[in-house]
């Protein structure tokens, strides 16, 4: 199903594709190379996806790791879904973040992913 207003379900070029997600350059990225994988069948929360679904983000998150590394040498990578608005999710077709990162893109990166509440982040 393809919803009008939504913006990935319009998408016409896409960096990486299979049967049933693709995966482009977010519009807004946190680091160069920041990826979004994309599923084809509009849902909106991850929870929501079926295990094809879920084996073809896999896919194309490791594809995109490949593809990343080779282009842009990354130290790392926070891989990353909002589920929900008060999780952060602001488009409700789900989408999970590819994000590479480098060293020194930030002062102290310990709590990775724990920075979503800044305060929480470091313990």
């Amino acid at each position: 199903m393809i919803i009008e207003n939504c913006p990935f379900c319009t998408i016409d070029e896409k960096f990486l594709e299979n049967d049933l997600a693709f995966a482009i350059f977010d519009k807004y990225p946190v680091s160069k190379g920041h990826l979004l994988i994309i599923p084809k069948r509009h849902v909106s929360d991850f929870f929501d996806t079926t295990l094809e679904e879920r084996e073809a983000f896999n896919e194309l998150l490791e594809k995109g790791k490949s593809l990343l590394d080779e282009k842009y040498r990354p130290e790392g990578y926070n891989v990353g879904i909002n589920c929900g608005e008060t999780a952060g999710q602001t488009i409700f077709h789900v989408h999970v973040h590819l994000i590479p990162r480098y060293e020194g893109d930030m002062k102290n990166p310990a709590g990775g992913v724990r920075g979503v509440i800044p305060e929480k982040q470091k313990y």
